[in-house]
């Protein structure tokens, strides 16, 4: 071989190399970079060449597939109730990707998943289609109802857990959106009008809507006096002179229509909602010691249910806000999964569990892939404490505030709150209540509901027990119902 072939063979097999190269690049260290690149329109192509797996609550499906006539797109998503599961399910849309458990989920319902392995390789060999596995969840479908009607469209949110375990038992939010009428290639009106409205239908106000907790903190400012020694005895005299000047203020912290708060207990003030002695309570122990006991019920962490839910925070703040911080006001701020966790560590004897939503994930041969095992998070309080906390919430709603969520021959414990918000508070208050409901298995259900209602007035507190109270009557009697 002369010299110039000899060059040109070689420079001919230096470029096969780098082809080989650069193919198995892309095919082994870039695919997976490709694959999901939103770029790449083959992989919406072949996420919805076959039906999805679907979303399972109390063993029925909530999501389904149907079969259309579009060129690129053999399937689409459909779901049932949309409006109603849309803060549990999310969407997935041939154009607008997806949310929530539907894209946390989407390689294990497009059969995608590794764990799914063994079913792409038999339907593979079998000659069948390839199937997406089933996502089963921890929802209460009762219960989900029951918060979902109770909402009636009004600007709010559910969320209701079992302390025992953590499981999410309802996760509503109002005014909702069917994901169905997004799922197709032709949705974009439907999307633009979604994003448009003003109330905001696709904001999950039970995960990541954070509002003022009002009154309902003042059962962690209760907890953390109890914890730290202030107080050891829900119905000793407090040191809470009347009227109360907030810390280095000449402010006077006032209580609704001038209830007698001057000394009371802590029973007594939970069951009357005294600002005074709480406000007092949070300044006596201080902000450090506030915001520990905030951070042991879940404030100021991430919380993954496995939806991420928006961090609630219990701030570092001076003096008169950390004051005000401890009845739920300046800039405390709460999820309503926040307030439940809240509740439920209450009720579970000071045990805060982590929420979570999803129970089992499973192949299409019914076979179990992932199952979710309980997990602690935190002892949010001594277990004595606890049960002194549990006596005075029941307290509330025998003879106080919340007396519109009792229940016949069950034990339900609560608090009512109205939460200011806006320029100078100028804005309608929230309606809040947080609530338990006991049997003589423990307590299998705990509930926090919000109202942005135009009912409530400045300062009512009574509005929680008006507006929120029933919600959760009605969520627990279904959990009860439910759970015998």
């Amino acid at each position: 071989m002369n010299k110039p072939v000899r060059r040109i063979a070689i420079f001919c097999g230096l470029l096969v190399l780098a082809l080989l190269l650069r193919d198995n690049w892309l095919q082994f260290v870039q695919a997976d970079e490709l694959k999901t690149n939103k770029h790449n329109h083959r992989v919406a192509i072949a996420r919805y060449s076959q039906p999805r797996g679907n979303i399972i609550v109390d063993g029925q499906e909530v999501t389904g597939s149907v079969e259309t006539n579009g060129i690129d797109y053999k399937y689409k998503r459909t779901y049932k109730n949309g409006e109603m599961w849309a803060p549990v399910t999310g969407y997935t849309s041939q154009v607008f990707d997806a949310s929530q458990l539907e894209k946390l989920y989407d390689r294990v319902l497009t059969g995608d998943d590794d764990k799914l392995f063994f079913n792409r390789t038999v339907d593979m060999i079998t000659g069948k289609g390839q199937k997406g596995g089933d996502v089963i969840t921890t929802l209460n479908a009762k219960a989900q109802e029951a918060a979902f009607k109770g909402l009636d469209g009004k600007r709010g949110a559910v969320a209701a857990l079992d302390p025992r375990t953590g499981k999410i038992l309802a996760l509503a939010s109002t005014p909702s959106y069917d994901p169905s009428k997004i799922a197709g290639a032709n949705d974009s009106a439907a999307w633009t009008a979604l994003e448009k409205d003003k109330n905001q239908p696709m904001l999950n106000r039970a995960l990541r809507a954070t509002y003022p907790p009002g009154s309902t903190f003042k059962v962690v400012t209760a907890a953390a006096a109890l914890e730290n020694g202030l107080y050891s005895d829900p119905d000793q005299k407090t040191d809470s002179p009347l009227p109360w000047k907030l810390p280095d203020t000449v402010t006077e912290l006032g209580n609704e229509n001038n209830i007698p708060c001057k000394d009371v207990s802590m029973r007594e003030a939970l069951r009357m909602s005294c600002n005074t002695v709480f406000g007092k309570i949070s300044a006596d122990l201080g902000n450090d010691k506030m915001m520990k006991q905030a951070e042991k019920f879940g404030f100021n962490q991430e919380v993954l249910t496995p939806v991420r839910a928006e961090k609630s925070v219990y701030p570092k703040d001076n003096r008169p806000q950390n004051a005000m911080d401890g009845i739920g006001q300046a800039s405390n701020r709460a999820t309503p999964l926040q307030m439940a966790m809240v509740v439920s560590a209450i009720a579970n004897n000071g045990k805060l569990m982590e929420p979570y939503m999803v129970d089992k994930v499973r192949a299409p041969n019914l076979n179990v892939i992932e199952t979710h095992q309980p997990k602690q998070m935190t002892q949010a309080l001594s277990a004595q404490n606890a049960q002194k906390l549990q006596s005075m919430m029941e307290t509330v709603v025998q003879n106080g505030t919340g007396k519109s969520a009792q229940i016949d021959n069950i034990t339900v414990g609560g608090k009512t709150g109205t939460a200011q918000h806006g320029v100078d508070n100028s804005g309608k208050p929230y309606a809040w209540f947080i609530s338990y409901a006991k049997t003589d298995n423990g307590s299998p259900v705990a509930v926090a509901v919000v109202v942005e209602g135009d009912d409530t007035t400045a300062r009512d507190d009574v509005a929680g027990g008006a507006l929120a109270a029933p919600i959760a009557k009605n969520v627990m009697e279904a959990v009860l119902k439910t759970s015998k």
